[in-house]
């Protein structure tokens, strides 16, 4: 028996590898202007945010205002990313299509729309979570996305699930603050390339109680039974 009524999934870094794909690329362009950052700085640091946020975040690491050619940089490297695709996070698409029809699930992300369809169409998920995908940068107020718990709050009532009989997968220190306000239960799922050593414990010491080194420890905490 499932011991949830539904699940809530972030998506980069739960569903898609792209977390590590977005941080390396952030890393490679502040090392090149003089300002040295490991991928795992990147990773701690700015993993999950999005919008001022993000941008506050780097800024205070440099010490300075960003160049303007970062944001066509990112832009080209989301261009890329949207043209090319994003593979899955191991297990994912098969944990995905092995749950129940009437399983209230959804998307709750930082990411825009277009962002989440287009990565759900290229591995086969839109089917899924069509009408069920819901955005920081569009559904919820300036301000009010991740590390905020707004953006579950609003995917649990739009799509009838009572938050508290709730699941919900996150992989960042940002998202799962946000999560754990809202009073589910989060399972913090570190099978994605960017989780690196002590990834597990930095979501520990926020307060998450379940962790999920792989797809197949989530289906065993949430209580789904194979046939």
């Amino acid at each position: 028996m499932m011991r949830f009524d539904g699940i809530l999934f972030d998506f980069d870094g739960v569903v898609i590898e792209s977390e590590y794909e977005g941080n390396a690329h952030i890393a490679d362009y502040l090392s090149r202007i003089g300002h040295a950052t490991s991928v795992e700085h990147a990773m701690t640091h700015f993993m999950g945010l999005s919008g001022r946020q993000f941008i506050d975040a780097i800024e205070g690491w440099i010490g300075r205002p960003l160049p303007e050619d970062f944001y066509a940089e990112r832009a080209a490297e989301d261009a890329r990313a949207m043209r090319e695709g994003v593979g899955p996070v191991n297990g994912a698409i098969a944990f995905i299509r092995s749950l129940p029809a009437d399983l209230p699930i959804a998307i709750a992300s930082s990411s825009s729309h277009a962002w989440i369809r287009r990565h759900l169409d290229h591995n086969g998920l839109l089917d899924r979570f069509d009408g069920r995908i819901f955005s920081g940068k569009e559904d919820v107020p300036p301000g009010r996305g991740k590390p905020e718990p707004d953006l579950y709050l609003y995917a649990a009532r739009s799509i009838g699930l009572d938050i508290g009989r709730a699941v919900i997968l996150e992989d960042s220190p940002v998202g799962v603050t946000g999560a754990l306000k809202t009073g589910a239960t989060v399972i913090g799922v570190t099978a994605a390339n960017h989780c690196v050593n002590g990834h597990a414990d930095r979501l520990r010491a926020l307060g998450v109680t379940h962790i999920a080194p792989d797809y197949d420890a989530v289906r065993d905490l949430i209580g789904l039974t194979t046939a």
